[in-house]
């Protein structure tokens, strides 16, 4: 095989830059051949815009052809592991979006699928690519800092209006996506914490429910985290802080990071903190010294850490090179979002990974009072083949 060809479940916002992507030749050794959506408005754009690709209105019409070799799955969230379960039987490869999915119980369904299957399974996971995140994880993984005591991270500047939340009827709604800004907006962060850090064993979370806008689910969120080790977290976010911000801590033995604005500044012990700390007034001045430095591995803008990531994805399957984002990592961030909103849903400390059936439960509860959403408010900001910079959050 010298070439993968693709279909694209979901011609939205994402999938539709996804595929004028590879339409437009960006990702080498990718073809795009089909797309689908059961959106008739979405079949005239792709008409004009990616003439001679093959449009289906039903998934499985598209998956069981002999068209295609990989699909890209950019559905809402609860679909993710349905479509991959059924192309992994059909024998393709998959490159999910994020979220994995929105029961952790699915995604574990999902995750046997893919490996039953023997295919290429990938996750969107742009923000791996993000020089910053990859500076810092090397950072840490050197052992720079030392043994990470605390991570505290605010990313408050995913400010939503509230055309934003009525631009379809499924958006923000426990029926249609399962949660608000921790499900839509949050899963990078998520994943960028267990990435760096690792899983924590347990989860403390508040949530406020439709406190700044119109909707069922949460738009703030604050969270304590709790590692093997004995290392915390704090993780707060929102979609009606504005203006908001986007600082992140992370605090070790002999050292600290703080990552801002693009660009992270160091401080560094001379010892490490576990030794100096029994030191006197007398002694500590001299025997404790910080170097401080900085590091700007620049950024990564959101197009561009998407395409990275599908020519990641196509080369793996092409050469076998190793992937970025394996879509078997995906359950690890639906796990601690399940556990957030557990821990809020019980009002107690959750242990991780969560009890699936208890969270299901709790989880149809809500969705059996969801409310269907009447009229739907077009979002102009939504431009289709083109990532909406209201994506993008700036560091």
């Amino acid at each position: 095989m010298n070439k993968v060809r693709f279909g694209i479940v979901g011609i939205g916002n994402m999938g539709s830059t996804h595929a004028c992507n590879m339409y437009n030749g960006e990702i080498s050794g990718a073809e795009l051949v089909a797309v689908c959506d059961i959106d008739k408005n979405k079949e005239e754009w792709a008409k004009e815009n990616l003439k001679g690709v093959s449009f289906f209105e039903d998934y499985k019409d598209m998956l069981k052809t002999d068209l295609i070799d990989a699909v890209i799955i950019a559905t809402p969230h609860y679909l993710h592991p349905t479509i991959a379960c059924y192309a992994f039987e059909q024998g393709l490869n998959v490159l999910t979006e994020k979220p994995a999915g929105v029961r952790a119980k699915y995604v574990e369904k999902m995750n046997e699928a893919a490996k039953k299957s023997g295919k290429v399974f990938g996750i969107m996971y742009n923000q791996r690519v993000n020089p910053v995140f990859q500076k810092a994880r090397e950072i840490i993984q050197s052992g720079e800092i030392g043994d990470v005591i605390r991570f505290v991270w605010i990313i408050t500047n995913w400010y939503r209006r509230q055309t934003y939340y009525e631009s379809s009827n499924w958006r923000a709604t426990w029926k249609g996506e399962g949660g608000g800004v921790l499900i839509n907006q949050c899963p990078h962060n998520i994943d960028i914490i267990q990435w760096m850090l690792g899983m924590p064993k347990r989860v403390w979370g508040h949530c406020l429910y439709g406190q700044f806008h119109n909707i069922e689910v949460e738009d703030d969120v604050s969270a304590l985290f709790e590692f093997e080790n004995g290392a915390t977290g704090v993780f707060i976010t929102s979609t009606g802080e504005n203006p908001g911000g986007n600082h992140l801590e992370i605090s070790g033995t002999k050292g600290k990071m703080i990552l801002e604005n693009g660009r992270i500044n160091m401080i560094k012990f001379n010892i490490p903190e576990t030794e100096y700390v029994y030191y006197s007034n007398e002694e500590y001045d001299e025997k404790v010294k910080h170097k401080f430095e900085k590091y700007e591995p620049g950024e990564c803008e959101t197009g561009l850490a998407h395409k990275k990531i599908l020519q990641n994805f196509t080369n793996s399957i092409l050469t076998g090179e190793e992937l970025i984002a394996p879509g078997y990592d995906g359950i690890k961030g639906v796990n601690i979002i399940n556990g957030i909103h557990l821990s809020d849903w019980k009002n107690e400390r959750v242990e991780l990974p969560v009890d699936g059936d208890v969270f299901e439960k709790m989880l149809d509860e809500r969705i059996s009072q969801s409310k269907e959403k009447k009229n739907s408010i077009k979002d102009t900001s939504i431009n289709l083949g083109q990532a909406s910079n209201r994506w993008e959050v700036k560091w």
